[in-house]
């Protein structure tokens, strides 16, 4: 389960300081996805960095499978992001020299609880197998579409078998039908694998995929109505 609780962050503007969030509060139960919407500029990215133990709030708890990131340290903050949490960014940032399989590997290399170099292969070819991607393993970023690079972009968070996904705008630069077939994928892996997973979107209609649905304006978040639980 993600858990965020009264979280306030805020950062330095002139002699004063400027809020991002405002004591937003949210849960995402184990194999269910909550949406998170709102204009440009009103705390999505901040939230989003918080949850994901990138950045530490100035209050608030944040609770990732139980345990308070909030109290740990630096170093300690890393490892549970590792062991974890999934990210999934905007921008799929594939190393353009490797290969489909070799993004994956690389992930694992830095996932302490995969040992050897023959379990790594065996996870990272099962993660392409179950996005659609096994017959495409050897080839390059160049070599595939926008929809596919995506795939790989949301396979590759999943290496860690992480508790908690963190999906940021990942159809922001996908047409109508690659759109709904992502977040088809991450609802389906979701309730699959068990994670709690936080996907930001702009886009209300594919929102109704999707088990909660909230809107921040101002830093301010609040639940929206309840998802149709539809099909798109």
């Amino acid at each position: 389960m993600l858990s965020l609780s009264d979280i306030t962050l805020t950062f330095p503007d002139g002699d004063g300081r400027v809020t991002a969030v405002d004591r937003a509060a949210l849960e995402v139960a184990d194999g269910t996805v909550a949406g998170l919407t709102g204009p440009s500029g009103s705390g999505k990215s901040s939230l989003l960095a918080v949850a994901s133990t990138l950045v530490r709030p100035d209050a608030g708890t944040v609770r990732i499978a139980g345990i308070d990131a909030t109290a740990l340290s630096q170093k300690e903050a890393a490892r549970l992001r590792r062991e974890k949490i999934g990210i999934v960014f905007q921008q799929s940032n594939l190393l353009p020299s490797l290969t489909a399989r070799e993004q994956l590997l690389v992930m694992g290399e830095m996932d302490g609880a995969r040992s050897g170099r023959a379990a790594r292969r065996r996870a990272a070819d099962e993660l392409l197998d179950v996005v659609g991607l096994g017959d495409h393993r050897d080839a390059r970023p160049a070599a595939l579409s926008g929809g596919q690079r995506q795939r790989i972009n949301i396979a590759r968070a999943l290496m860690g078998d992480p508790n908690v996904l963190i999906v940021d705008e990942p159809t922001s630069a996908l047409d109508r039908a690659r759109s709904e077939e992502i977040i088809g994928l991450v609802v389906d892996l979701t309730r699959d694998l068990g994670t709690a997973t936080l996907l930001v979107t702009h886009d209300l209609q594919l929102m109704l995929r999707f088990d909660a649905t909230y809107e921040m304006i101002d830093g301010s978040l609040a639940p929206m109505i309840e998802a149709a639980h539809t099909t798109v």
